[in-house]
């Protein structure tokens, strides 16, 4: 999957990548110390990180239940997204993060058409997703994208609002 933001600069491209890969590792440390910062309102130690990096493992964003998706933006990894399936026809969105400095240049769209593509490719008719009020920028990003809020369909300890998208 690729897109041009079209002011003719590097091109933002997206495909899967071992979850256990150092880029995919790298970007999924990012995301998870961007969260977790936002999440306590201050900088997260190293140490700290590693804790929640133990306690909230990706592995099931591989074959054959789940894909991760890394994004380049020109050469460079510049996000990232997993997808699960949950039941036959359900996945979910997972991990959805684009680096701070390449927020507003297409790399959250070009991340998005990807992993509903690979939900389609996993079977699912729908994806859904949690996240937690505080990340506004994703909530509206969600909302903007044509997903609906629906009631909770997990008990996440980080998790405030659930969507949905239908795939069809």
């Amino acid at each position: 999957m690729t897109g041009d933001c079209g002011t003719g600069r590097a091109v933002w491209t997206a495909g899967a990548e071992p979850v256990g890969s150092a880029p995919a590792t790298a970007m999924l440390r990012a995301y998870l110390d961007e969260v977790a910062s936002r999440w306590y309102g201050r900088p997260i130690s190293g140490e700290e990180l590693d804790r929640v990096v133990a306690e909230d493992p990706s592995d099931d964003l591989a074959p054959p239940g789940g894909v991760f998706l890394l994004a380049r933006y020109g050469s460079e990894p510049g996000g990232c997204a997993g997808v699960r399936l949950l039941s036959p026809g359900t996945a979910e969105l997972k991990r959805m993060y684009v680096r701070p400095e390449l927020r507003g240049s297409g790399g959250s769209g070009v991340l998005l058409t990807a992993a509903q593509a690979a939900a389609r490719g996993l079977g699912a008719r729908r994806i859904r997703l949690d996240t937690r009020l505080d990340l506004v920028e994703a909530v509206a990003f969600y909302r903007r994208s044509g997903f609906a809020e629906i009631p909770a369909y997990n008990k996440g300890p980080y998790s405030q609002i659930w969507f949905e998208k239908r795939l069809d």
